[in-house]
């Protein structure tokens, strides 16, 4: 009988410390325990922006479900709370477009179609130029989760945070090689900027209580199922801290 189960190992996996450093930080992670360096390890924070995580937000006025989100925020901003103290890089991810749409790609994209913010605007003329455009309060980061000094923010324009930034650059130009993914939506921006990671060969975990899907619950399950068995790893809130924190 065919379980579909990952395979999972007690054996620490990951990039180890280097010679004369002191040893990396141990995750507790599925499907197994994953290396962590706070100097080469960044806490990716997606697109936790009032379209996404606030009431009249672009999400919220879509008909999507937003109640998890000051929960999800909750849980985010004890992770920055724990990378700050330990030393590791934040990075904000912000999604929009310029004010006029050029960046959204317009019919010969297929993010003209598959945009649900652009496609609620469309759909209600009142809405035209309310979601998601640079400058305006939907764009904007949710007041509870703002930038610190030593911070950085990447504006992105389509659901990976790869796709036509300098998010790439910007790490490996500071040796970043694990990332620890938080934000919303879980099975949209998150799941898409985490698969590229994975490509691009940086080693990403899911915080999984610090996210949140677009959709039923069971999404969420789906997402964390592809990760921990196909493109990274699994962890909680609680144990990413407890280890930044020693």
């Amino acid at each position: 009988m065919k379980t579909n189960q990952t395979l999972t190992s007690t054996t620490p996996v990951g990039i180890p410390a280097p010679a004369g450093a002191p040893p990396a930080l141990v995750l507790p992670a599925r499907p197994e325990p994953l290396l962590l360096q706070p100097s080469n390890t960044a806490l990716v924070v997606v697109d936790m922006q009032n379209a996404y995580a606030s009431l009249g937000g672009y999400v919220d006025s879509a008909g999507f479900d937003i109640s998890g989100a000051q929960g999800t925020i909750a849980s985010i901003g004890r992770c920055i709370a724990a990378a700050r103290k330990a030393g590791v890089l934040v990075v904000f991810l912000q999604n929009g477009w310029d004010a006029q749409y050029v960046e959204a790609g317009g019919p010969g994209s297929p993010n003209y179609y598959k945009s649900n913010a652009l496609k609620t605007m469309r759909a209600r003329p009142e809405l035209a130029g309310k979601f998601l455009a640079k400058g305006g309060w939907d764009y904007e980061l949710v007041d509870a989760l703002q930038p610190a000094p030593g911070d950085i923010v990447v504006p992105k324009t389509r659901y990976s945070g790869f796709f036509n930034s300098t998010l790439d650059s910007t790490l490996r130009a500071r040796g970043i090689r694990n990332l620890a993914f938080t934000g919303i939506a879980t099975n949209v921006c998150v799941e898409s900027t985490l698969r590229d990671a994975f490509h691009l060969e940086y080693f990403a975990v899911l915080l999984e209580d610090a996210t949140h899907q677009l959709g039923a619950p069971e999404i969420q399950q789906g997402v964390v199922y592809n990760v921990q068995t196909f493109f990274g790893w699994v962890a909680g809130v609680d144990a990413f801290c407890a280890t930044l924190a020693g």
